[in-house]
């Protein structure tokens, strides 16, 4: 595990130190010893993890933690504050500027390797979801992901796992006030819950009496459903053994007895925050993936998706020696209707006729906008014969009923003509099995349109 690292501090001293403990664990670190000269690295890229000093000349720790959490560039990128100050109130001042971690001088070495391998394994995955829901940004698709850092987290689902009653009434007691936590004393049952559950943090003690602490962390790390739900554990001092195997199998931070309430409640709110932003990147990327695949006007997969899929069915039945059918369906005289109704009339035929078209195709077919009035079903594991059958019962339900335009002023009675192909043999391409649905699409419109033709080969 490697990282970019920014110490901050105006003691060279302490530069020095910081920097010969993070090289030796081969991390790449890159110095500031001020403020602004902190600020202006951070905001040129490439920073994974930023460990600042908090008493600094004319600007703080704390306002350069404000500064870096206020950057729409900067927010996700980890703070970690270190620092003399050895007050409660500090560290929660800390916390509340955005600080990721607060550290007290002397930071021993165990404390500030848990930290910063726990907090660059989280950036690593947040980079690798941000890389992607870039694309979909510049695609036009937008993005909200940096809000997260500046509302307040409330409302938290906590999952709290300990057996000690005196225990875990005190520490949810500390916590029930902002967020909704399920106690359960039971570690098997935590892990069923855990995966059941929409929870957005998990807190495990490990003083449980009957049951390893260390193995119910496995455990949720190693099921999919958990493998990224926040870990937060509570430790006993100096189970430095413990603590340092637990932040290498994917604990995400924790909290040293005796437990300050404050701290406590500052580490849940940051993992909340991270996994709600975390969450959010995961629903942006699938929105974007969606609307990468999906034609805008109809709902309909686009033509991009179609080639695609079916490039994997044809791959998949020739391998298997499945059947494999298409069709090509085309609105009978569109340009018609857009050139004596409008291009608003022409879109509300093709929403439609995509529904009529949804409706009355199986589950496992898929139907897709080809272009402008085209459509293609793509029919897996059926033969000619079927897939007639279905296309005439595709052409009826438009010739049928009417089109409902402008508002329902207008009723238009419209057709359709459908091409059909299937796999021949396995020297067949996707291009082979299109144009002979193409060919077939063409019969039928010089037939008379409003038919079904089947490819004759």
């Amino acid at each position: 595990m490697t990282a970019r690292i920014l110490v901050v501090d105006d003691m060279p001293a302490n530069v020095k130190l910081l920097e010969a403990r993070l090289s030796a664990e081969y991390f790449d670190v890159v110095t500031a010893m001020n403020g602004p000269d902190a600020l202006d690295i951070c905001d040129g890229g490439q920073i994974d993890i930023v460990l600042l000093d908090v008493m600094m000349p004319e600007m703080d720790g704390f306002e350069v933690c404000r500064r870096i959490k206020a950057n729409p560039k900067t927010h996700h990128v980890p703070v970690i504050m270190i620092t003399a100050l050895d007050q409660p109130a500090d560290k929660v001042k800390g916390l509340e500027a955005g600080a990721d971690d607060f550290l007290t001088k002397p930071v021993s070495d165990i404390a500030i390797m848990t930290r910063v391998k726990s907090l660059v394994r989280n950036k690593t995955l947040v980079d690798e979801m941000q890389t992607r829901v870039a694309t979909g940004e510049d695609l036009g698709f937008g993005d909200e992901q940096e809000l997260i850092f500046r509302q307040p987290v409330a409302n938290g689902q906590i999952l709290y796992v300990d057996d000690r009653p005196n225990s875990y009434e005190h520490i949810a007691g500390m916590l029930k006030g902002d967020h909704e936590v399920i106690v359960e004393p039971d570690p098997q049952q935590a892990v069923f819950n855990a995966a059941e559950g929409d929870y957005e943090l998990v807190i495990i003690s490990m003083n449980l009496r009957n049951f390893d602490g260390l193995r119910l962390c496995s455990q949720i790390r190693s099921l999919d459903r958990t493998r990224n739900l926040p870990i937060l554990i509570i430790v006993d001092p100096n189970d430095d053994a413990r603590l340092l195997r637990a932040i290498e199998m994917g604990v995400n931070d924790y909290v040293m007895r005796p437990i300050d309430g404050n701290e406590l409640f500052a580490r849940v709110r940051t993992q909340i925050r991270r996994k709600r932003y975390t969450d959010r990147l995961v629903d942006t990327f699938k929105h974007n993936m969606e609307m990468a695949v999906t034609d805008a006007l109809t709902g309909l997969h686009n033509r991009r998706y179609m080639e695609s899929h079916l490039s994997t069915l044809l791959e998949t039945a020739k391998k298997t020696d499945k059947l494999l059918s298409l069709m090509i369906v085309d609105i009978d005289f569109f340009k018609a209707v857009n050139d004596t109704h409008g291009h608003g009339a022409g879109d509300e035929v093709l929403r439609e006729f995509s529904k009529r078209l949804q409706k009355n195709i199986r589950g496992i077919d898929l139907a897709c906008r080809f272009g402008g009035e085209e459509f293609v079903i793509i029919m897996p594991e059926t033969d000619v014969a079927l897939a007639y059958i279905v296309a005439e019962r595709i052409r009826r339900v438009v010739a049928d009923k009417a089109f409902s335009v402008n508002g329902g002023t207008h009723a238009l009675d419209l057709t359709i003509s459908i091409g059909l192909s299937a796999l021949q043999s396995n020297n067949d391409t996707q291009a082979d099995i299109l144009k002979r649905a193409d060919e077939a699409l063409y019969t039928a419109k010089n037939d008379g349109r409003n038919r079904v033709v089947a490819d004759a080969a």
